[in-house]
């Protein structure tokens, strides 16, 4: 039997579908000396970058080149994507740290094992789309926001100094920098500047060149050979761990579901943005969403067995990857490969990397985050844009990324719905001329965001006996919508004006009934499908009432005859 798994629109999709088929095998052997020669090169721009997240996250330098290896190609065989580079990255430590700050290392693993289960079964639901609607002023301010974040976080090792226990890293910036004024030692922030100055320059010129390794190189060799007082990473195992679940304590899961569910939120939004990226510097290359949740899914489960922290696509790996000639999953798998060999044959060399060489290449790699032609263009688009943005960078700076992406989300909703509020409008209709009689159209939504301003304008009609409300233009209804309408209505009716509807979209017809109004318009039968006829009648009943009945309500009896062209809920159309 197949398993299957339903998704959010119903149709059911075999599990299959998520796990590697023969396509993914078969590509594997075409072009491999490109992809070979991709991957060795992002392997050579990942060392120092897995390196350095796994001490900025407080796990280790081990950590981090262990979840680059496991991760890197767990997600490479099972991800959707043909380029993505998998790892740990500087937006995950920023949520990391807090964790190893109250829970320790258990508690990071532990979460990446939640993370993981989460992902997958996000996958099986298959929301990998849903991320496609995200707002580009959110993404751009949690990457700006998270590029602060890493930057801060980096100026204790840059500058030599302890970090300290701190949970804001504003606060831990501002006592590190206060720490080395009163003891300055030159050595640590000339190595990291050092550091920063070669990758920012050399990248701009020769693009293609690993300037983060090079430099990482030459600082190690430097110290080396002066003698120099600086912390350096420490001893790096010869061989990966052993799997092991000895780390999981069933106790500790509640309390950190919440951690989880921010660490797999995280995962899947910057993963699918990654491959979203690789997608666009490739022809003809489209991942699957679903898919890439799954491997990374699978990922996050596999890495922390070996003592790897959680993962994620990683944007800027990814982009080398495609750029230096990869076309299949070989690239990304040689690539961990290539890390599992380093951490086999030259694990006592890593081991002396000073640790303010690693901080100058995450403080360089965050600035390289931030691309301001692209905060500038979102900056001048809108307002809208520009708060959103702004709005999401300093929470994520202030509070955290979770809090950031939810406020970012939350504002953002409420100013689409603003804007699509005031598009909305309610318009007399141009006609002869005819004393009583008034023609309004309702143009937009009629929703809860408009609805109550319809209310105000209909009300405040005067001088009229009969009014003809067109409603073949709404383009929404909500309940709130309907009822507002209906509460129109009634107040009309109560000063003895008339209300006939027209256009009654189909789709709206059971909104209405639920609220009342169609079966308080039918009895009288002012209920048309077309203006014309609704005009019509209104003339009509114009023309046989005498002004003595002016100021009394309007509803016809029973024994008045139905104007020509009345109809049911069934039979009404965009006509009206």
């Amino acid at each position: 039997m197949t398993t299957t798994v339903r998704s959010s629109a119903g149709r059911a999709a075999p599990l299959r579908q998520l796990l590697p088929g023969r396509e993914d095998v078969a590509a594997l052997r075409r072009r491999p000396l490109p992809n070979l020669l991709a991957g060795a090169t992002v392997a050579v721009v990942a060392l120092p970058l897995a390196l350095g997240f796994g001490v900025s996250s407080g796990a280790g330098a081990t950590a981090g080149l262990v979840t680059a290896i496991v991760a890197g190609a767990v997600a490479a065989a099972f991800g959707g994507s043909n380029l993505q580079v998998t790892g740990p990255t500087g937006a995950m430590t920023v949520v990391l740290i807090p964790i190893m700050h109250e829970h320790g290392l258990d508690g990071v693993l532990t979460v990446g094992v939640l993370a993981g289960l989460i992902l997958l079964g996000l996958a099986l639901l298959r929301v990998g789309r849903a991320m496609r609607y995200l707002p580009i002023s959110v993404v751009e301010g949690f990457t700006a926001g998270i590029a602060a974040v890493i930057f801060l976080q980096q100026v204790p090792a840059a500058l030599g100094v302890p970090a300290g226990e701190h949970d804001r890293v504003l606060t831990t910036a501002w006592t590190a920098g206060g720490d080395f004024l009163h003891h300055p030692r030159w050595t640590s922030p000339a190595l990291a500047v050092g550091v920063v100055a070669v990758m920012l320059a050399g990248a701009r010129r020769w693009p293609t060149i690993p300037f983060s390794l090079l430099a990482v190189a030459a600082s190690t060799l430097l110290v080396a050979t002066t003698g120099w007082d600086v912390a350096v990473i420490g001893g790096l195992p010869s061989t990966l761990p052993a799997p092991s679940l000895g780390f999981l304590d069933l106790a500790t899961v509640p309390s950190l579901a919440g951690a989880a569910c921010a660490v797999a939120a995280l995962a899947a939004l910057e993963s699918l943005l990654s491959a979203s990226v690789a997608d666009a510097m490739t022809s003809g290359e489209r991942h699957d969403p679903d898919r890439e949740l799954f491997g990374q899914g699978l990922a996050n489960l596999a890495a922390p067995l070996f003592g790897g922290v959680p993962a994620t696509g990683a944007i800027a790996r990814t982009a080398v990857n495609a750029r230096t000639g990869a076309s299949s999953r070989l690239a990304a798998l040689t690539h961990a490969a290539i890390l599992a060999l380093i951490m086999l044959c030259a694990g006592p060399l890593v081991a002396r990397v000073p640790v303010a060489a690693l901080a100058g290449v995450l403080l360089a790699t965050a600035l390289r985050m931030v691309e301001v032609s692209s905060l500038r263009a979102l900056g001048r688009a809108s307002r809208s844009d520009a708060l959103v943005l702004a709005l999401t960078a300093g929470a994520t700076v202030a509070f955290d990324l979770v809090i950031a992406i939810v406020l970012g989300l939350a504002v953002a909703g409420a100013l689409a719905l603003r804007a699509v509020a005031r598009g909305a409008r309610l318009e007399e209709a141009p006609l002869e001329p005819v004393e009583h009689l008034a023609v309004y159209r309702i143009e937009g939504p009629l929703f809860f965001a408009a609805a109550h301003h319809y209310l105000h304008e209909l009300t405040a009609l005067t001088d009229i006996k009969v009014l003809v409300l067109r409603l073949c233009r709404v383009s929404a209804l909500d309940g709130t919508g309907a009822l507002v309408l209906r509460d129109a209505v009634d107040r009309l009716e109560r000063r003895g004006i008339a209300v006939y509807v027209s256009g009654v979209r189909p789709e709206h017809i059971g909104t209405l009934s639920a609220i009342g109004i169609l079966d308080r318009l039918q009895p009288g039968r002012r209920l048309f499908d077309s203006v014309e006829t609704a005009v019509r009648a209104a003339r009509d009943q114009l023309g046989a009432r005498p002004d003595a009945t002016a100021g009394r309500p309007a509803t016809p009896t029973a024994s008045t005859s139905a104007p020509t062209g009345a109809a049911t809920p069934d039979a009404t159309s965009m006509a009206g």
